[in-house]
């Protein structure tokens, strides 16, 4: 009689259980969840320092603008401090060239930049601007900034904690 054995067979495949898998995954996880909150503060706080640093380079733009053409005083716009730079075209009133595009645009670093609160005197037919405010928004508070800049032509930055435009605090 012939007797068949069968003897088990052993794999000689190597890798990672399943278990192994779901191991190593909970870790990364774990491990995410621990530094996308970091990243996200250390994002907020280049985002609330290039808004400072921007908010510091219009203030000394708007100063320029006013001696360069005094007849108008300040700008009361990011488009009249910009414009686009073309070869063979001078700087105008209207188009200064004193700030890059994405700053004229009025958005930068996850912040909203606007010129509010000017107030003019009429001259000749020309408007004169003898004030300003600046501002800088987070576009989405908590996520691109906390809190919201703002100065004039006094240059004083001062900060609304809630991310707005009620600046009430001086920035140290």
């Amino acid at each position: 009689m012939n007797s068949t054995q069968h003897h088990p067979q052993h794999s000689t495949e190597s890798g990672f259980t399943l278990v192994e898998l779901l191991i190593v995954m909970s870790v990364i996880l774990i491990l995410m969840v621990m530094a996308i909150p970091a990243m996200q503060k250390t994002i907020i706080r280049a985002n609330e320092t290039s808004a400072i640093s921007s908010l510091r380079d219009l203030t000394q733009m708007e100063g320029e603008y006013a001696s360069t053409y005094p007849q108008h005083g300040f700008s009361c716009s990011l488009q009249t401090l910009g414009g686009k730079t073309v070869s063979g075209t001078p700087p105008t009133a209207e188009s200064a060239q004193l700030i890059n595009e994405d700053l004229s645009s009025g958005t930068k670093s996850g912040y909203t930049f606007t010129i509010t609160n000017c107030t003019k005197t009429t001259i000749n037919n020309v408007d004169q601007y003898n004030s300003y405010e600046i501002t800088a928004v987070p576009n989405s508070v908590g996520h691109t900034g906390n809190r919201g800049f703002c100065t004039d032509e006094n240059a004083q930055i001062r900060f609304d904690p809630k991310g707005g435009t009620n600046c009430t605090e001086l920035l140290q």
